[in-house]
C-alpha cells in the first residue's frame, strides 16, 4: 500500500486481498496485477471502483542523515496488544517511526535505502517518508544485531520501483525540492517581508531627500529668477522716470522759449514716460510668487517624471505565475506554472471569486472526493500567487464540506451578499484547518 491501506492476504488455493483506509469503515477488493518478488515489490488493481489518495515520492537524491519516518503495520505490535485476525482487519491508524537516512546501498538485486526508522515484518510495502511526508523508499527488510551490532532497515528506492511501474505502463507521481518545514519558511517570509519594507523605507529616504534636493535647487532658480525680473523692473523704472524728468525739463525750455507746440509733444512724452515707469514698477513680481512658482516647476517635474514598472500595479488581464522554490514547501503538487486571468474586482477566470483579505484576495477551495483543503490568495500589489494546502482527515473533510455547501458562491459578483458569503465561508473552513498546512506554494506572476 501506499500508508493510506492496508493489505490483508490469505492463501487457500488462491489469494484474497483487502485493502482498507485507516479510517472510516470503507474497504476495497483488490488484485494482483504484477510483482516482483525479488524486489518485494507488487502492484494492486482495486476491484470495486474505489480508490485511494495517492502519495507523492520523491524523485530527488535522499541526503545522508536526513530524518525519516517508516509507516505500516507491524505484527509485532499486533501480538503486543494481543489483537486478534478481527482486530488487525480493523481500520486503525498506522505506526509510525522515527529514523535518518544513513546510506544509500546497492546489493547485487535490488537498489536500497540504509535508515534506522525500526520497522518489522508487516511494515513491508509501507513507506518510509522524509518530514515533508514524501515518500522516499519502499520499506523491504532488516538487519539483524548479532553480537552488540546496530540494527539497520533497508527501503527499496524510488528508482527501483519506478522502473517497476513503468514496466506496467504507470507513472509515479513525484515532487522535487528540498524538504523545508513550515517554520523556517515562515521565518525566511517575514525576513523577506522585514527586507522588503526596509528597502522600500530606504528608496522613500532616498526619494525624499532627491525630493528635497530638486525642490531647493527649483526654490534658488525660482528666487534668483524673482529677484532679477523684480530688478530688470525697477531699473527700467528708473530709466523711464529718468527720461521723463528729462522730457519734463525740455517741456519747461520750450515753454520758456513760447515753442508750444514741441512744448505739448515733450510734455506728452514725459507724462507717458513717467506712467509707464510707474506701471512697470507696480507690476514687479514680488517675493511671494517664489513659492508658486516652485509649486508649478514641482508639478511638472512629476508630470514630465516616467512612470516605472514598479510603480504599475497589476489590473485586469491574463496573469502568469512561476513557482518560488526557496519560498515553497513541496509535498504533493506538480509546480507548472498557473495561468490565469485577473479582474480587479476579484473575479478570476470569470467564474471564481475572490474577497479581499490583508494585501491580497483570497478563497478557500474544499474539493468533494480528495481529503485535501486549499487556501488560495492573490497579491496584486506584489504579484504573488499562494497556494497553501491542508490534509484532512475524513471528519474534517466532511466539516469542510458542509461549511461549502453552506455558502456555496458558483460565480463572480462583487455584490455585498456574495461577498459576505464567501467570506463567512472562507472563515468557517479555517476554524476547521490545523495551525500549519502540509504544503505552501509560492509564485511569482506577471503579465502573460
Amino acid at each position: 500500500t501506499n500508508g493510506e491501506g492496508r493489505v490483508q492476504a490469505r492463501f487457500d488455493g488462491s489469494v484474497d486481498l483487502v485493502v482498507m483506509q485507516w479510517q472510516g469503515s470503507r474497504s476495497d477488493n483488490a488484485r494482483l496485477t504484477a510483482a516482483l518478488p525479488g524486489k518485494d515489490l507488487a502492484l494492486l488493481q482495486l476491484e470495486d471502483g474505489g480508490g485511494l489518495i495517492p502519495a507523492s515520492f520523491y524523485s530527488g537524491v535522499v541526503p545522508d542523515g536526513v530524518d525519516v519516518f517508516a509507516i505500516g503495520y507491524p505484527a509485532s505490535v499486533d501480538v503486543a496488544l494481543e489483537q486478534s485476525e478481527a482486530d488487525v482487519l480493523q481500520p486503525q491508524v498506522p505506526v509510525k517511526a522515527r529514523g535518518s537516512v544513513s546510506a544509500g546501498r546497492s546489493s547485487k538485486s535490488v537498489e536500497s535505502i540504509l535508515h534506522t526508522a525500526p520497522i518489522a515484518p508487516g511494515n513491508s510495502g509501507g513507506p518510509v517518508v522524509d518530514a515533508c511526508g514524501r515518500v522516499v523508499g519502499i520499506n523491504s527488510f532488516g538487519s539483524v544485531a548479532d553480537g552488540g551490532g546496530a540494527e539497520f532497515y533497508f527501503a527499496v528506492s524510488n528508482r527501483e520501483l519506478s522502473s517497476f511501474l513503468a514496466n506496467e505502463g504507470l507513472d509515479l507521481r513525484t515532487v522535487t525540492g528540498e524538504c523545508r518545514s513550515v517554520a523556517d519558511l515562515t521565518r525566511a517570509e517575514a525576513e523577506r517581508e522585514a527586507a522588503a519594507r526596509s528597502k522600500l523605507e530606504a528608496e522613500a529616504r532616498i526619494a525624499a531627500e532627491l525630493q528635497r534636493s530638486r525642490e531647493g535647487k527649483v526654490r534658488r532658480d525660482a528666487e534668483h529668477a524673482v529677484i532679477g525680473e523684480r530688478e530688470n523692473h525697477m531699473a527700467f523704472a528708473a530709466l523711464l522716470l529718468v527720461l521723463s524728468a528729462v522730457a519734463g525739463g525740455a517741456a519747461w525750455q520750450f515753454t520758456e522759449r513760447g515753442q508750444r507746440d514741441r512744448f505739448k509733444i515733450a510734455a506728452s512724452v514725459g507724462a507717458m514716460m513717467f506712467i509707464a515707469s510707474l506701471v512697470i514698477f507696480a507690476v514687479r513680481p514680488s517675493f511671494d510668487e517664489i513659492d508658486e512658482r516652485v509649486r508649478t516647476a514641482m508639478t511638472q517635474n512629476l508630470r514630465d517624471e516616467p512612470v516605472t514598472p514598479a510603480k504599475t500595479m497589476a489590473a485586469n488581464g491574463k496573469r502568469r505565475c512561476v513557482i518560488q522554490p526557496e519560498r515553497s514547501r513541496v509535498t504533493m503538487s506538480n509546480t507548472d506554472d498557473v495561468l490565469f486571468d485577473w479582474s480587479k474586482s476579484g473575479c478570476i477566470n470569470g467564474r471564481t471569486q475572490y474577497v479581499e483579505s490583508g494585501e491580497g484576495w483570497s478563497r478557500t477551495f474544499v474539493p468533494n472526493n480528495d481529503a485535501e483543503v486549499s487556501l488560495v490568495s492573490y497579491a496584486p500589489a506584489s504579484e504573488t500567487y499562494r497556494i497553501e494546502r491542508y490534509l484532512l482527515g475524513m471528519e474534517a473533510m466532511e466539516k469542510a464540506r458542509e461549511a461549502r455547501k453552506r455558502y456555496d458562491v458558483t460565480r463572480c459578483s462583487n455584490s455585498p451578499e456574495t461577498i459576505a458569503k464567501i467570506d463567512n465561508m472562507n472563515k468557517a473552513v479555517r476554524e476547521i484547518l490545523p495551525a500549519t498546512p502540509n504544503e505552501i506554494l509560492v509564485f511569482s506572476c506577471s503579465g502573460g
